[in-house]
């Protein structure tokens, strides 16, 4: 791939990450695409083959976006209970930090696409069990009794907090999931 290729795609993925945040995957279509990049929809087409593709280049795109605001700052921190800290705060300052147009990502995809099978599901699954995996074993390495229900808890604490902030309007839920998954952290 050229590097002006490979410029195009990452400017287009780079659109297609906020336009899915706000309207789902299935609102990301070439068309819209083409049109808010001033693209032919051929050119824009060349670049993935099929919806299918680039929905699933979307979602690779919003794990690199999420691994760089939350995963990779916080591995500075010590293995376990440390870590497990960092990972929780910076997932809850994700909320607020406008790397997804439309909150949180995994939030809007994943109630998109939970009961449609399919490769885009898996892949959206398989991240979000990354995630979840990733949690819980720092939760683990900290001697918390049960790391999956904790993992469990931090997710349904941020998801709420995003639904919260972005459906409700509500400022302070963020600071409120903070508070609550502080108080599940060991000391």
């Amino acid at each position: 791939m050229t590097t002006k290729s490979a410029d195009t795609r990452a400017a287009i993925l780079d659109r297609a990450v906020d336009i899915a945040s706000t309207g789902g995957l299935e609102g990301l279509t070439i068309g819209r695409l083409a049109g808010e990049l001033q693209m032919s929809k051929s050119g824009l087409f060349a670049h993935f083959g099929s919806k299918q593709e680039l929905q699933l280049a979307t979602v690779h795109e919003a794990a690199r976006r999420f691994f760089d605001a939350v995963v990779a700052p916080a591995q500075a921190a010590p293995a376990g209970a440390g870590r497990l800290r960092d990972y929780c705060l910076r997932y809850v300052d994700y909320l607020g930090a406008d790397v997804f147009e439309g909150g949180c990502f995994w939030s809007a995809v994943g109630a998109e696409v939970d009961d449609r099978p399919g490769p885009v599901r898996d892949a959206v699954r398989e991240l979000l069990r990354a995630w979840l995996d990733e949690l819980a074993r720092h939760a683990g390495l900290a001697g918390v009794p049960d790391p999956e229900e904790l993992a469990f808890e931090v997710y349904a604490l941020v998801s709420g907090a995003n639904a919260g902030l972005r459906l409700l309007g509500d400022d302070h839920a963020p600071e409120r999931a903070r508070a609550a998954i502080e108080r599940r952290l060991p000391a």
